[in-house]
C-alpha cells in the first residue's frame, strides 16, 4: 500500500502486470485506490506481448481512464 501511495502522489506512470494473464500489461497514472488495492488509472493503455514471439513489437491501446480490481494486479 505504500508503494501504491507514494506512486499516486508523485503522478508517476506505473505498469501493472495481470495476475492471469501474463501477456497483458496496463500503463497508467494512479489517480486513487484503496486498502484492497483496487486502483484507478488515468491516461491508462493495454499493452500485449506474446511471448512466444520475442521479434515483434508489443501491440499497444489507448483505455484512458480505468478501475482494476486488486485480487487482478501484481505491481
Amino acid at each position: 500500500i505504500f508503494m501504491i501511495y507514494k506512486y499516486f502522489q508523485t503522478k508517476s506512470r506505473v505498469c501493472i502486470w495481470m495476475y492471469d494473464n501474463t501477456e497483458m500489461k496496463i500503463e497508467g497514472r494512479i489517480i486513487g485506490f484503496d486498502e484492497y488495492m483496487n486502483c484507478v488509472l488515468d491516461d491508462a493503455e493495454e499493452i500485449v506481448e506474446k511471448k512466444n514471439n520475442k521479434t515483434e513489437a508489443p501491440v499497444r491501446q489507448y483505455i484512458g481512464k480505468i478501475m482494476l480490481k486488486g485480487d487482478n494486479i501484481t505491481l
